[in-house]
């Protein structure tokens, strides 16, 4: 047992000489994450910076998508003017394997857009900027950076279909930098200049992304799994020793319950008994949200959409005019979106803001999801028994929304919702917007406990806190200042140890106090030595054997 609390001690010493830096740097970008996230375009921004649709000059998607080549079924087709500044139609066609890609076809003509080129860049750029509120925006064309693999804010996965990107920057009042997709023409990612300014010190510091892009990209993710394995051990270990040496009962010959007479030892000892807890959970729910070794991959099927929506979409000579579907939906429309839903093929036609307008794509008639209809078919979307169907009125702790900057924010998640729970072997759960027909997502075992040891113990994302700010601002802020304490006079005491190690290995002692024979542990920080009558051989020589063995800090 002693041996064992011997390398406990150590082990705590040494992986907080490692690791203690990296902490600090952890609570203080978590708290910038906070308020400031990664730089993102969510689906309400892109709505809302895309031009109005006029129909003028338009061929019909049946045409358009003929004339490009695309003759099969699709897995999606949007009409908006998102692309070089003019309309396009963008269909994904059903991939005979492999992930499925967007085709984007120019509407007035059915011309197959091959590559953006710097200058359809900036013609996509420029609509964006026009549709900025009014006194934001300058009259002056978006300034063209370059073409670019992968940057400090473009790091996300979900553009690797995008890339290389053209980088763009306006002079708007916010200096927005755009990123556009070479592949679709699109604007695909915003980056104001405060959240350019902020995420230096957040979400590019939190999530490593110095490391991102260089030499040791490829590692990335084995380092962050890495140094948080190790930073669990050090936060364990460092509990485990605060409360060996905390004395519950009675106290020290000093008078006080902790050992340490020095105020950095001190704090750190305090503020790790305080804040040790939450230490733990929050590097290791850091871990879980790197999905480690799949372990939240559970296998399940795909879903059985095909039995939802009746089939790919295929759309015919026949359908509503464009004309007619912008009539119907009234002014300001930004896109139509043409979707399978229960074996019909309807038209979604969304606005700036606010839920779309559903319309039947043959009639252009304004329609809605029969209730019944969507009950029936979402028992089919997994091969084994339907257990219940409930509807969700508010959100609860498996659906729920978040800020737009945050990591797990910005989706859609509309209420009223539809929850089909199943009984397979997954405990799958399915998410369906009863008002259009959607499947917004599912949750299976695996994912339900993600939601717990990631979402919960990092985020915090409780209702009753989410709900009741500034009380979830409150506790986060405070555990984290708790945090930034401890990893702070972790990052004093390991400074202070590695400069007696260096003095000690240069055999340059001047200035440091000797290891007095027999003391428990050494002096918390370089002090002079006190002038002292003595003989020189009451202090051992550091060569000297020492009769008692130190006891480990």
């Amino acid at each position: 047992m002693p041996h064992a609390k011997r390398w406990i001690f150590l082990a705590h010493r040494w992986l907080g000489v490692l690791l203690s830096a990296f902490f600090a740097m952890w609570f203080i970008s978590g708290v910038v994450m906070m308020y400031v996230g990664y730089p993102k375009l969510t689906p309400a921004e892109r709505l809302r910076h895309l031009p109005p649709l006029s129909a003028t000059g338009l061929l019909e998607p049946a045409q358009a998508l003929r004339a490009a080549g695309l003759t099969g079924p699709l897995q999606a087709l949007r009409l908006a003017a998102a692309s070089g500044g003019r309309a396009v139609y963008l269909a994904t066609p059903v991939p005979a394997q492999g992930p499925a890609r967007t085709v984007v076809v120019d509407a007035a003509t059915g011309t197959r857009l091959a590559h953006a080129d710097a200058a359809h860049a900036q013609a996509s750029a420029l609509a964006f900027q026009a549709q900025m509120p009014p006194g934001s925006a300058a009259l002056v064309p978006p300034q063209y950076l370059g073409e670019i693999g992968e940057d400090a804010f473009t790091h996300s996965r979900a553009l690797d279909t995008h890339r290389p990107l053209h980088k763009l920057q306006l002079h708007d009042a916010a200096a927005t930098v755009l990123y556009v997709s070479s592949q679709t023409g699109e604007v695909v990612r915003d980056a104001p200049r405060h959240e350019r300014a902020w995420n230096y010190l957040g979400a590019w510091l939190h999530w490593l992304y110095p490391l991102r892009g260089g030499a040791l990209g490829p590692y990335w993710t084995a380092i962050v799994d890495g140094l948080s394995l190790l930073g669990i051990a050090l936060a364990l270990t460092g509990t485990t020793v605060g409360l060996w040496r905390w004395r519950f009962a009675g106290r020290y010959k000093s008078g006080a319950r902790t050992p340490y007479p020095g105020a950095v030892m001190r704090w750190h000892h305090v503020a790790g008994l305080l804040f040790g807890l939450s230490t733990c959970a929050w590097i290791f729910s850091g871990l879980m949200s790197m999905n480690p070794w799949k372990i939240f991959d559970s296998g399940a099927p795909a879903l059985r959409t095909a039995a939802l929506h009746g089939g790919p979409l295929q759309l015919a000579d026949s359908a509503a005019r464009v004309q007619a579907l912008l009539q119907a939906a009234g002014p300001g429309v930004r896109e139509l979106r043409w979707t399978r839903t229960l074996g019909d093929t309807v038209v979604q036609a969304h606005g700036a803001s606010g839920p779309p307008l559903l319309l039947d794509a043959a009639t252009a008639r304004p329609t809605a999801v029969d209730a019944a209809r969507l009950h029936a078919r979402a028992a089919r979307l997994v091969d084994a028994p339907l257990a219940r169907l409930e509807t969700l009125q508010a959100y609860d702790l498996y659906y729920y929304d978040r800020a737009e900057h945050t990591m797990t924010g910005a989706g859609e998640k509309p209420l009223p919702v539809l929850r089909a729970v199943f009984e397979d072997a997954h405990g799958t759960w399915v998410h369906i917007d009863p008002a259009t027909g959607a499947v917004l997502g599912r949750l299976d075992s695996h994912r339900r406990a993600s939601r717990w040891l990631f979402g919960m113990l990092h985020s915090w994302d409780w209702l009753p806190l989410l709900q009741h700010r500034p009380a979830w601002d409150a506790l986060l802020i405070t555990l984290s200042l708790g945090g930034t304490a401890l990893s702070l006079t972790g990052v004093v005491i390991s400074w202070r140890r590695l400069a007696r190690k260096l003095h000690a290995a240069s055999g340059d002692n001047r200035g440091l106090c000797p290891t007095v024979r027999g003391h428990p542990r050494r002096a918390p920080e370089p002090l002079p030595c006190p002038s002292s009558t003595k003989p020189a051989a009451a202090a051992p020589s550091p060569s000297s054997p020492t009769p008692t063995r130190a006891r480990p800090r």
